[in-house]
């Protein structure tokens, strides 16, 4: 089958939210299985280094025993998620019992998919065969540039490139049900290295995509690359959205076990609860959330500063709900 040329979200067949808001049960929950990278990307906190440091947090793996009381504490929405996003800050293969955290949530029907997205730096042969026979749904691979030179460049890494390439030939060759994505930031690269990034990734993926470069991380400035003003990360135009649609259906868990409000929450400034301490069912139903979500609805969201100036609200946003804010408020309010 020909690769289709799509980006890593669906835009086509969307659930309007305003219809289904509030949510007993979110539609995705990211868990981080490492805060930490090998790379150094330039439109990426994680890969600051002396950023980290200040900010006080660790480079770290998600403890296995914590993520087994985060998958059981899953179980117990009325229904099983539609999707279970392992991936959040940093590379989730440098956890080594990645393949293990998939089996365990596979084992545990918690969700309808499993997915990650990785710089597939680590993807050996062997780690491979272990992820497809784990179970994995999706693999989002991030591409970094079309040789060594690149990545050296643009990641601040000694890779092989021609070793990656094979590496994702093996796995996309033994990959099963798994769906492999291949994506790129396209503002960064010449014509030629377009057509070069076709021609290498095209026949060893099942969709491929060339994305546009925004900020999407707040507070943080990018590192000698600029964000396009011309169009969103999908080529979609840019338009500001003012109420903030993934608090309604997602939350995020950190390494640690912190959950945040937001998958971009980089600065763990949004915390809401704590997996270690808490359940997932009473930190989604919670007061935190729930605050969050009315203040956003009553059109707020620029008062809470790592939230006023969000990229995604401009740049990235799929779901537009604005028009229907006070209708979601009042259902909201009546369901608390």
């Amino acid at each position: 089958m020909k690769t289709q040329e799509k980006p890593r979200i669906d835009l086509e067949n969307r659930t309007k939210l305003e219809g289904v808001i509030p949510l007993q049960t979110p539609f995705v929950i990211f868990i981080d299985p490492a805060d930490c990278c090998n790379f150094k990307c330039k439109f990426c906190p994680t890969g600051d280094r002396a950023l980290m440091k200040k900010v006080g947090r660790p480079f770290s793996v998600m403890d296995f025993d914590l993520y087994k009381k985060i998958i059981d504490d899953i179980t117990e929405f009325k229904n099983p998620i539609k999707v279970l996003r392992l991936y959040k800050d940093g590379e989730p293969l440098m956890n080594p019992r990645f393949a293990d955290m998939i089996k365990y949530a596979k084992d545990k029907s918690c969700a309808g998919k499993i997915d990650t997205t990785t710089n597939a730096s680590f993807l050996t042969p062997e780690k491979s065969l272990e992820i497809i026979e784990a179970g994995l749904d999706r693999m989002n691979i991030s591409i970094e540039g079309v040789n060594s030179e690149q990545y050296q460049s643009f990641s601040r890494s000694n890779l092989d490139f021609n070793k990656l390439v094979e590496n994702i030939r093996f796995f996309y060759k033994n990959k099963k049900q798994c769906e492999v994505l291949i994506k790129t930031n396209g503002d960064v690269l010449s014509e030629q290295d377009k057509k070069d990034f076709y021609s290498i990734f095209s026949d060893i993926c099942d969709k491929i995509y060339i994305e546009h470069i925004m900020s999407c991380w707040p507070s943080f400035e990018l590192d000698g690359v600029d964000v396009n003003e011309e169009v969103g990360i999908y080529g979609q135009k840019i338009k500001e959205v003012m109420v903030c649609p993934y608090v309604f259906y997602s939350i995020s868990i950190n390494s640690d076990g912190t959950a945040s409000l937001c998958f971009l929450d980089w600065e763990r400034k949004l915390i809401i609860g704590d997996a270690k301490k808490e359940s997932l069912v009473d930190i989604w139903n919670g007061a935190n959330m729930k605050n969050y979500q009315q203040a956003f609805l009553s059109g707020n969201r620029k008062e809470v500063p790592i939230c006023n100036e969000c990229g995604q609200m401009t740049h990235g946003s799929p779901d537009n709900i604005d028009a229907f804010a006070n209708e979601i408020l009042e259902k909201l309010e009546g369901s608390i």
